[in-house]
């Protein structure tokens, strides 16, 4: 078990150096997240260590994804992947920019449904180029399957936010704060009928304010909000997807998202269990 966990360490540090543009975004961010563990340590944050360590090791599935599964991610996926890992954790939780700027959330919302589009599309193309398989998916039902699991992504991450905020009392489904609302709670007479409430400026809980301008909504405008933008996302690679493969391949844009099987040449598992023998 030690000797195949050491070469897979070996092979991982072999796929990191593999592609010189990913392997310099690579060491840049993680020397980045490591100076910042270091001063979280400092600080005693140890919240904001554990973040760090996670990233850390985040940043490794791309390598382990492709030495595991022999499959080649594009040099540009997989840089997006790091810079999307980095912006989340470091940049949107330790830095706060989901707080700073709240366009944040949306960008990475939208960038995740469009990267899981890109991934789902990627897993039913090689399965219908595989020849082993003795079916082929058209175009339109690929550009489907790929949507539809960007969306599935995209809500299972929703409800793991929801279940987070639920059961462990964290924020990660955001406030919005708004100034009208429309409930048929509020209805004195239980017909169902929506009863409407404008012009709210402010809240008051237990006899005190809570100064925030307005009424709370916990978690359902930035849920939906979340979901829409991955719909966006997921849409938009769908339907490059779909011109993609009804022009039999042709055009570079599309190539640099999708992932494909890994020439056997660099499969460095199999190339140092060959240098052991």
């Amino acid at each position: 078990m030690m000797k195949k966990l050491k070469m897979m360490y070996e092979a991982i540090k072999y796929e990191t150096r593999e592609n010189k543009a990913s392997a310099v975004v690579y060491f840049l961010l993680r020397g980045l997240v490591i100076l910042i563990m270091i001063l979280q340590i400092i600080n005693r944050n140890y919240e904001n260590v554990f973040l760090c360590a996670l990233t850390l090791i985040l940043f490794i599935v791309p390598s382990f994804i492709q030495v595991q599964f022999k499959i080649e991610l594009p040099s540009t996926l997989e840089i997006i992947i790091l810079l999307f890992i980095f912006s989340a954790e470091i940049l949107g939780e330790i830095q706060s920019f989901y707080i700073i700027f709240p366009i944040w959330d949306t960008i990475l919302h939208t960038i995740n449904g469009f990267l899981a589009a890109a991934i789902g599309f990627s897993l039913v193309n090689l399965m219908n180029n595989d020849e082993r398989i003795q079916f082929q998916l058209s175009p339109l039902f690929i550009a489907i399957v790929a949507f539809c699991f960007s969306m599935t992504i995209g809500v299972i991450w929703e409800m793991f936010e929801y279940s987070m905020d639920t059961f462990l009392g964290f924020d990660m489904q955001k406030d919005t704060i708004i100034h009208t609302i429309h409930s048929v709670t509020l209805d004195p007479t239980n017909s169902n009928i929506p009863i409407t409430i404008q012009g709210i400026k402010d809240v008051i809980i237990n006899g005190k304010s809570l100064g925030v301008g307005g009424y709370l909504d916990i978690g359902l405008i930035d849920t939906m909000n979340d979901l829409i933008v991955n719909f966006i996302g997921a849409f938009i690679f769908s339907v490059f997807g779909y011109v993609y493969i009804k022009n039999k391949g042709k055009g570079n844009f599309v190539k640099r998202f999708i992932p494909h099987k890994r020439d056997k040449m660099k499969d460095y598992m199999q190339l140092i269990k060959k240098e052991r023998k």
